[in-house]
């Protein structure tokens, strides 16, 4: 096999194929697969996690439900080299350190490995009843909030104290279930009156209101009780309290670039040659500035954290989506960067409804013009991008892409109810395309084509099919496990019997295998109404792709030294 670089990668949870990173070594070892994957982006399911599907890391050992150090060393044994995530941003309430400041208050020494809000905003803003600071309006004003109020979580300490955190993602605070016999205990109220505040709590609590709220609610139940028994039921309930979340972490601490450095030398361990890092534009922040993409505090964050990477040889690959109008890609690619091509999924899609490759060249182009180098997908675990687009083609196609998904079976994600403020949608590709083998075949060839590194999302590869089932299951906000079918080893021997599939592995092995997809190589394309032809150059090799965007035909014809080596109608 001629290794390259550039050559696709796998992209899937570790208990996507089968169950176990076991399973997917098995998979990748199988005949069909031999020289088609250059590397595999495992999601970070594959450590401690609690929430988010693995974006909420408790820590960086292995989870040991779906992976072994064995089954890591096997892909090394294999020829494919590892991608990892490193959450920047943030780390479960779960995580030891938060634990700690739970478990200890100021006597932690991670007492400050979190953003303390009032600390931040202390002289900024005004104290609220609720103890937290509301910050002057002018300082908040570029702030970008990913769900309704201010991004804090209140956090009891052992001596009662309130004290709340930033938590720019997902929070949920538990308070323990108490029925009649629990109340009469606490309070010595009569049996009916317990039995009674039993089930109001029940149902506030379920709601998300306080204890406090739901007692000063109760007209009926709660007013049987005196001061001092509402307090003590009160205290025995937030004394119990559970959390769940997203904690941010404090990079003005010296112990958060101590875990910084522990974890890049964890994840180098695990054989890591790329490392993907996760949200980490919202890392720095400061009063009066934006919360999301602060310059130049972001770049010089990144800087520090590229330092420490260097010292485990581990490349970099931040993940950030922006409007393609705002050129945040140009500017992580001008800093030595890969960087993911967050556009193509959208762009080609409206290719095949716009029936022209006009701005799928204009974008190819940039690329090469510009020397950017990007990684690219068509599906991913997450949905497909439309935020980004903006700026690359009109709101009207954006909303016409929208439209087309979402009329196959997808769903809109937008961001927190705001009107055209839209961020992705969610469907597998094959759906989106509206479960057409020849549009997926030419996406998938199209892709390979492209500069860039491809990304092969599993379920694509396996022409999954949007999963309504799973997202009933998930409840509310569970509307990304549409793309995110778990394949059982029947499932995945059976789909590899599959022309949709056996046709993906050829492209994909012809891009792997073939030289001439390097960065010396030349890259030009052409469109002509709805006819595109991408080609590939060096002295000695010559890859075309010639295709039609109305009927999806195309084919492939590669050559070494003017004779040709392959050639596919597919």
């Amino acid at each position: 096999m001629n290794k390259n670089d550039n050559g696709p990668m796998l992209n899937a949870y570790p208990d996507s194929l089968g169950g176990s990173l076991g399973d997917i070594a098995n998979f990748l070892s199988k005949k069909e697969l031999k020289d088609v994957f250059s590397s595999f982006y495992i999601l970070p399911s594959l450590f401690h996690t609690d929430l988010d599907r693995g974006f909420s890391v408790i820590d960086y050992e292995l989870n040991e439900l779906f992976a072994k150090k064995e089954d890591l060393e096997e892909f090394k044994k294999l020829g494919i080299d590892l991608k990892l995530d490193f959450i920047l941003n943030h780390a479960s309430v779960l995580s030891e350190q938060f634990q700690d400041i739970i478990k200890k208050g100021e006597d932690s020494k991670y007492r400050d490995f979190f953003i303390d809000w009032n600390k931040f905003w202390d002289g900024c803003g005004e104290m609220t009843d609720g103890g937290y600071i509301q910050p002057k309006p002018e300082l908040i004003k570029d702030m970008f909030f990913r769900k309704p109020g201010l991004p804090i979580l209140m956090v009891r300490f052992p001596d009662g104290k309130e004290v709340p955190y930033w938590n720019t993602f997902y929070q949920e605070v538990r308070y323990p279930t108490l029925d009649a016999v629990d109340i009469r205990n606490i309070t010595g109220v009569q049996y009916g009156i317990a039995e009674g505040l039993a089930k109001v709590l029940d149902k506030g609590l379920k709601e998300a209101k306080s204890p406090t709220d739901i007692l000063n609610e109760d007209k009926f139940y709660a007013e049987k009780l005196s001061k001092e028994q509402k307090n003590k039921l009160c205290e025995r309930l937030e004394s119990e309290r559970k959390y769940l979340g997203q904690m941010d972490l404090n990079i003005k601490s010296p112990l958060v670039w101590e875990f910084y450095d522990n974890t890049l030398k964890t994840l180098a361990k695990y054989g890591a040659e790329i490392v993907r890092l996760d949200a980490f534009a919202y890392a720095p922040k400061g009063v009066g500035e934006k919360n999301f993409l602060n310059e130049p505090a972001t770049w010089d964050v990144l800087t520090r954290v590229r330092k420490l990477a260097d010292k485990y040889n581990v490349r970099l690959l931040p993940e950030i989506h922006a409007s393609y109008e705002e050129k945040i890609y140009k500017k992580i690619a001008d800093k030595g960067y890969m960087t993911y091509d967050f556009f193509l999924p959208g762009l080609i899609i409206d290719a095949f409804e716009q029936q022209s490759g006009e701005v799928l060249k204009r974008w190819a182009d940039e690329l090469v013009e510009k020397k950017i180098q990007v990684v690219n997908m068509l599906g991913c675990h997450d949905g497909i991008p439309l935020l980004d687009l903006k700026g690359l083609i009109s709101e009207e196609r954006i909303q016409s892409v929208i439209d087309t998904v979402v009329k196959r079976g997808g769903y809109v994600k937008d961001l927190h109810g705001q009107k055209n403020v839209y961020y992705q949608v969610n469907a597998t590709y094959y759906s989106a395309l509206g479960e057409d083998d020849k549009r997926m075949l030419f996406a998938r060839a199209i892709q390979v084509f492209m500069p860039g590194k491809p990304q092969v999302w599993y379920l694509d590869l396996f022409a999954g099919k949007n999963d309504y089932e799973a997202v009933k299951r998930a409840g509310a906000g569970g509307h990304k496990e549409i793309n995110r079918t778990n394949l059982t080893v029947k499932e995945m021997e059976d789909g590899l019997q599959s022309d949709i599939v056996q046709k993906q592995l050829e492209i994909l092995r012809f891009r792997s295998t073939f030289p001439v997809f390097s960065k010396d190589s030349e890259f030009t394309m052409k469109c002509e109404g709805s006819k595109i032809v991408m080609e590939w150059k060096n002295n000695n090799s010559d890859a075309l792709l010639e295709g039609d965007l109305s009927n999806c035909d195309f084919k492939i014809i590669a050559k070494e030294n003017g004779e040709i080596v392959y050639k596919s109608d597919l």
